[in-house]
């Protein structure tokens, strides 16, 4: 079989002689045509620092893929920064960026025939965008982390970006002063790379790690650090090893895979953002995979591993202690990993990890022992109930109160409870609303990040509970319950939510439940009118009408066969 499956197309025959003379202008000489093209899909910008340095890395495998002996093809992709949108009507654009990252990395790649792909991404969307790419194509490929930001410090602890948005709560309720908040702002961000916590970023790199699309350790590197474009380097070469295999995404990409990134999820304290993903990939590689999937797999892993947002360490500080691997390994040894899952390497996940101790060092405690996790059980669960009767996803462990029953504060936007929460409008024992933001609805399905944050800096992480359609930030934790479907703007059962209803969230039950009479709910149901849509025109009204619930990972081509 030749390494140059696909861009033969475009380089053997005399009629393709047009093809190569463009080719020739890009430097392809008389003995590159016979040569695999790897398209390198680069996700450098400046407009965050999660991307900021993936430019160097892009280099360094560009020049690795020549030596050998294939023939890369740069080209950009978008992203959009969550840090820097969060809060704004910029943010309704971030889930949508990963369908127009996904739909660039196929355009250019079946559009200009080539062999293979090796993608480096950044911020959050770059990671599912271009695995539900590399899914679809089914092309010989490899993912590139750009990776994690070092902590930022300020009076004697680490900080992450989610400092900053906590700290605006905290002098909101005035527990800090104007000084101390301006100094979290000017240490969080300290350079290059994605957002340090188990935040959404590092809980994807460390998902495609588990599934073996990309290279071992490299989901926890540093992005300043040599080992990263080292490994970015090292990538290339496997890449095209791969590509002379013909080892393709969907035989590394089958069900043992998804369910041992879900288990690595559980067990490093992943985002809820993992559920929406992880399910929009497994469709694209048609995968089966469900919500359910999540709550059978949580219930058999514990989380073993003390990290931000809940916790104590960041992503620079599991690497450090055994990175991924060792996660993966004492998984293995427990019997909660698939061992003989494929790996882009072309060894199976056992034979990866066979080097690796099956319990974590002693000089370190990011990784806990097996006999004394953080939690016995995983921490993201799906909860249904008559306001949720797709499902809904919680992170339930580490809150002191795991049931609450409150008073419905309802708010149809973000920016609304923002405000609420700010001016002390929202009390203990409240149970915050807020619709309309879901992937129809918002539409775009907005991060809640900065309520979430202020909720927490202003003391009532423990006291108030908050639902939506909408997302959470991988950097949220607290009694909040997202991916609420059907949405509002559907006409789910949230929609149908008044002031002053009591809601019961029961994070041990996996129960969401508003305490109201179906037959009240019916009346409300006959009153309720469809809002019009948002936008009628652009990318986020073509979203719109594509997009589907939450409940199946909010993808846009669902049922297009």
């Amino acid at each position: 079989m030749p390494d140059n499956l696909k861009s033969q197309a475009i380089t053997q025959g005399t009629a393709r002689s047009p093809n190569r003379a463009m080719l020739r202008a890009l430097g392809f000489t008389d003995e590159d045509f016979t040569k695999p093209i790897v398209g390198l899909a680069n996700g450098y910008s400046t407009i965050t620092p999660c991307n900021m340095g993936i430019n160097k890395l892009a280099l360094r495998a560009e020049a690795a893929l020549r030596n050998a002996a294939a023939m890369p093809q740069m080209f950009g992709t978008i992203t959009i920064s969550d840090g820097i949108s969060m809060g704004t009507e910029g943010m309704k654009y971030s889930l949508v960026s990963r369908e127009v990252i996904a739909d660039s990395i196929e355009t250019a790649c079946t559009g200009q025939s080539m062999d293979g792909v090796l993608a480096i991404g950044g911020c959050d969307k770059n990671m599912p965008g271009a695995m539900i790419a590399i899914a679809r194509m089914n092309i010989p490929a490899i993912f590139v982390y750009g990776g994690t930001i070092k902590p930022g410090h300020y009076n004697g602890r680490d900080l992450t970006v989610v400092s900053s948005f906590e700290a605006v709560g905290q002098y909101s309720a005035g527990k800090i002063d104007k000084e101390e908040l301006l100094e979290i702002e000017r240490n969080a961000c300290p350079g290059a790379g994605s957002c340090g916590g188990m935040f959404t970023a590092n809980t994807m790199s460390s998902a495609i790690e588990a599934m073996g699309l990309s290279l071992p350790y490299s989901s926890t590197m540093a992005a300043e650090d040599e080992e990263k474009a080292n490994s970015a380097e090292k990538s290339a070469f496997v890449l095209v090893d791969a590509i002379r295999k013909q080892l393709l995404p969907r035989q590394i990409l089958t069900r043992k895979a998804f369910e041992n990134a879900i288990s690595v999820i559980m067990a490093v304290g992943g985002s809820t953002n993992a559920v929406l993903h992880m399910m929009a990939i497994a469709y694209s590689a048609g995968v089966e995979l469900c919500l359910d999937d999540f709550e059978t797999i949580r219930a058999r892993v514990p989380v073993i591993c003390d990290l931000k947002p809940s916790g104590k360490y960041v992503a620079t500080d599991l690497h450090k202690a055994g990175g991924i691997p060792q996660v993966m390994k004492m998984l293995l040894a427990h019997n909660l990993l698939h061992g003989d899952a494929l790996t882009i390497t072309g060894q199976t996940v056992a034979e990866v990890l066979a080097d690796i101790p099956e319990t974590p060092r002693l000089d370190q405690d990011v990784i806990r022992p097996w006999d004394n996790p953080m939690y016995a059980e995983g921490h993201l669960a799906i909860l249904r109930g008559n306001l949720a009767t797709e499902g809904a996803v919680a992170k339930i462990t580490g809150v002191k109160k795991p049931i609450i029953t409150g008073r419905a504060r309802v708010f149809d936007s973000e920016e609304a409870c923002l405000k609420a929460i700010l001016t002390g409008q929202i009390v203990a024992g409240d149970v915050i609303v807020i619709r309309y933001e879901g992937p129809k609805g918002g539409p775009g399905m907005r991060e809640m990040l900065a309520p979430t944050s202020a909720i927490i800096g202003a003391g009532l992480g423990d006291s108030v509970g908050l639902i939506t359609d909408g997302r959470f930030s991988g950097g949220t934790y607290g009694m909040v319950v997202g991916h609420v479907a059907p949405e509002a703007f559907v006409g789910g059962a949230i929609a149908l939510v008044r002031e002053n209803d009591t809601i019961t969230i029961d994070a041990p039950a996996r129960a969401l439940n508003l305490h109201v009479s179906e037959e009240e709910l019916a009346i409300r149901r006959a009153q309720w009118l469809p809002p019009k849509p948002r936008y009628t025109t652009g990318i986020l009204a073509k979203y719109a009408r594509l997009v589907s619930s939450s409940s199946f990972g909010a993808v846009t081509d669902l049922n297009f066969g």
